[in-house]
């Protein structure tokens, strides 16, 4: 139980927290998409990872002006969500079994997170927006593209390949 309680007096300080969680969760991130990619055996995978890591840390760069801009130094609020997601991930990471289903696990698991980040980048903008925070809003925008971008990449993986060859080992194992 915390020991202090969150008060909310206006929108900017909701802003502020929602900031502060996205803050967490980026820098967790950081440390959770280096193991996804080492856990990869598709080579798309990893290489998809991999460039999320280094779009990751552009989040953190921008949400560090978006503190500046609102003259606060960065800090970062737990982000619970963000934890119970990575835990999940960190689930397949270390599971077992045929490579290429467990392919397709890291996938749902990362666009899990994905969709995490989309919602929380989508509810800070719209709040920056309401506030008057034009170059917040257009920082979050650019990280919001990225994810969206990213959750388009793993679905396109996912369908093009690795789901593919998940169900192929699935038949296989079955026909023997």
């Amino acid at each position: 139980m915390p020991m202090f309680h969150t008060e909310f007096n206006s929108l900017r300080d909701l802003f502020v927290n929602q900031i502060e969680d996205l803050y967490d969760a980026e820098n967790r991130l950081t440390k959770a998409l280096p193991k996804m990619a080492e856990a990869a055996s598709s080579s798309q995978l990893k290489q998809a990872f991999t460039s999320h890591l280094r779009e990751t840390e552009g989040h953190v760069s921008r949400l560090e002006r978006i503190f500046a801009e609102i003259n606060i130094d960065p800090k970062r609020e737990t982000c619970e969500a963000m934890k119970g997601l990575i835990s999940e991930g960190e689930d397949m990471v270390g599971a077992k079994g045929d490579p290429d289903v467990k392919d397709a696990a890291l996938i749902a698991a990362a666009q899990r997170v994905e969709h995490y980040e989309i919602s929380g980048y989508g509810t800070a903008r719209a709040f920056a927006r309401r506030i008057g925070l034009t170059q917040a809003v257009n920082l979050l925008q650019q990280t919001l593209n990225e994810e969206e971008a990213a959750d388009r990449k793993l679905n396109d993986i996912a369908e093009s390949s690795v789901n593919v060859q998940a169900q192929s080992t699935a038949k296989a194992t079955t026909a023997r």
